[in-house]
C-alpha cells in the first residue's frame, strides 16, 4: 500500500520563495530542480511541492488541492479563509503600514479622516480603519501602491513596509502601523490521520532547524575553583558538560546558549573566570 503525500504549497517566487525552499533544504528534505517548476517531488520524505502565486494558497489550501502551506500572515489574514496558521516561520518578516507624502503634517489618526488610501488589503486596513472609528475612501489596487499619492490616485498608502526604502523613494513617510507580519505554515482543517503525521514529522524538523538557529554551542576553560561561579550561568539542554583538562585543576566546560542572551552570558563568563571562549554555531538542534 502506498504511503500518502503531503502537499505544500509556497511561493513560485517573490520574498519567501528563497527562504521557503532553504527551509525545507534545511529540514533534509531533497528539494532537485526547482527553478522554473510548478511542482516537484521529494525524493527522501513524503513532501510534494507547488510553487503558486501567494495570494493563491490561501484558497489552494482550503480547497484542498494543497494540504499546507506557507504564506505571509497579512495575505493570510486578508484572504480570511477556512485554514488554520500552524507555525511562525520566523522570515519574511515585514508591516503593513500607512503611509503619507512627506511634506504632509500629520496629526494621529484623525489626520486620515476623509482621505483617500490606496492599498492591496481592503479588508485588513478597512477593519483598522473601523476599529479607529476613521472615515476614508479605500482604493483598491494591485501592485506600485506606493506611487498612488504621488500621481493623485490616493492622499496615502497602506503597503508592506521592511526596509521603507521604497516608501522614501516614493516621497512617503511611515505613520502608521496596521500589521506586523512574517511567513506562517497554514493548514487545511480536513487532513487524514497518515497526513497529519507527516505533518507533525516536518513541524519537529521546523523547530530543530530555527531553535539551531537562535543557538550558540560555548565551549570554554575554567579553574577548578570558579566553577562554582561560572556553572550556574550556563543553562544548557539540561545542564552544562563539565570535562577535566590535561592541565591540572583546569575544566572545559561545554553549553548551548541562547542568541538573544549570548553576549550578555558571555560577558558574565568572562566576568566569573572563564578563558579561552570557543562560540561554534549549530546546524541542527534536537530536543
Amino acid at each position: 500500500m502506498n504511503r500518502e503525500i503531503l502537499k505544500i504549497a509556497i511561493q513560485k517566487s517573490g520574498r519567501l520563495y528563497e527562504d521557503s525552499v532553504q527551509l525545507l533544504k534545511e529540514c533534509g528534505i531533497d528539494l532537485r530542480n526547482v527553478k522554473d517548476r510548478l511542482r516537484t517531488v521529494s525524493e527522501n520524505f513524503p513532501l510534494e511541492v507547488f510553487f503558486l502565486r501567494d495570494d493563491d494558497i490561501p484558497e489552494y489550501v482550503e480547497d484542498g488541492v494543497a494540504d499546507i502551506g506557507i504564506v505571509g500572515q497579512n495575505v493570510l489574514l486578508e484572504k480570511a479563509r477556512s485554514i488554520q496558521q500552524v507555525e511562525a516561520l520566523g522570515f519574511g518578516k515585514c508591516r503593513l503600514s500607512i503611509a503619507v507624502p512627506k511634506s504632509e503634517q500629520y496629526a494621529g489618526l484623525k489626520s486620515l479622516q476623509g482621505k483617500r488610501i490606496a492599498t492591496s488589503y481592503p479588508k485588513l486596513l478597512g477593519a483598522f480603519l473601523k476599529q479607529n472609528a476613521i472615515t476614508a475612501t479605500v482604493h483598491e489596487i494591485s501592485g506600485s501602491v506606493e506611487i498612488a499619492p504621488g500621481i493623485g490616485l490616493a492622499d496615502a498608502a497602506a503597503d508592506l513596509v521592511s526596509s521603507g526604502g521604497t516608501l522614501f523613494m516614493n516621497g512617503l513617510k511611515e505613520v502608521e502601523v496596521i500589521l506586523e507580519s512574517q511567513a506562517v505554515l497554514v493548514a487545511g482543517n480536513e487532513l487524514s490521520v497518515e497526513k497529519r503525521d507527516i505533518l507533525n514529522q516536518l513541524l519537529f524538523r521546523i523547530r530543530s532547524v530555527r531553535k539551531a538557529k537562535k543557538s550558540k554551542y560555548v565551549l570554554m576553560n575554567v579553574p577548578n575553583e570558579r566553577l562554582k561561579e561560572v556553572l550556574p550561568l550556563l543553562p544548557g539542554m539540561r545542564s552544562p558538560t563539565v570535562l577535566p583538562l590535561a592541565e591540572s585543576g583546569w575544566s572545559s566546560v561545554h553549553s548551548v546558549l541562547d542568541e538573544d542572551e549570548f553576549w550578555t552570558r558571555i560577558e558574565q563568563l568572562k566576568s566569573a573566570g572563564a578563558e579561552g571562549i570557543l562560540v561554534v554555531p549549530i546546524e541542527k538542534l534536537i530536543l
